[in-house]
């Protein structure tokens, strides 16, 4: 994991990528019927069925527990709204200023120029838009810096660290076939 993604559980979030949460509301293994009242071992120890060594599969985590909190949600919608918002106007201004400029006689500008300089900026709103999310606190009570580079970072190294991990079940499960 890169240095700047969270070493422990502890600091991962409910809603990130490759979490597993253990249900507190087990249910006991239900006592085979044959076997008599007076026999009956302690509770503390329990013995697994020897015709089921595999672990039951976990059930799917809820649509819950795998949602943006609300807050979180929202500011990432605000980052992105301002990171790819003023790149866009301005790549929309481009056109309109360019045109002014033209019709009024003040400069002929090339139309390459006025292409290039929109489609940056309109590039410029595109990588806000990841930027924007990615900026975000992804912690529901941190509202994080102005600019996000810190949690830019905390954050892209969780989801190189996700994407790394995906990455290894799919190893692991192409070797087992």
């Amino acid at each position: 994991m890169p240095d700047n993604a969270p070493d422990s559980n502890s600091e991962r979030l409910p809603f990130e990528p490759g979490r597993k949460k253990a249900k507190s509301s087990a249910k006991p293994a239900p006592e085979p019927a044959n076997t008599p009242a007076k026999e009956a071992k302690p509770a503390l120890i329990e013995k697994r069925p020897k015709s089921s060594p595999k672990k039951a599969p976990a059930p799917a985590p809820t649509r819950e527990a795998l949602a943006v909190p609300e807050v979180v949600s929202r500011r990432m919608a605000r980052r992105m709204a301002f990171f790819c918002g003023v790149p866009t106007t301005l790549g929309i201004a481009t056109f309109v200023v360019s045109y002014f400029i033209v019709t009024q006689g003040i400069y002929k500008l090339p139309n390459t120029a006025v292409v290039l300089v929109s489609m940056l900026f309109f590039g410029l709103g595109v990588v806000g838009l990841s930027y924007g999310i990615l900026s975000a606190s992804w912690d529901e009570d941190r509202v994080g810096g102005i600019v996000g580079a810190s949690e830019f970072s905390t954050n892209f190294g969780r989801l190189t660290g996700a994407w790394k991990e995906a990455r290894e079940q799919q190893r692991q499960k192409r070797s087992q076939n």
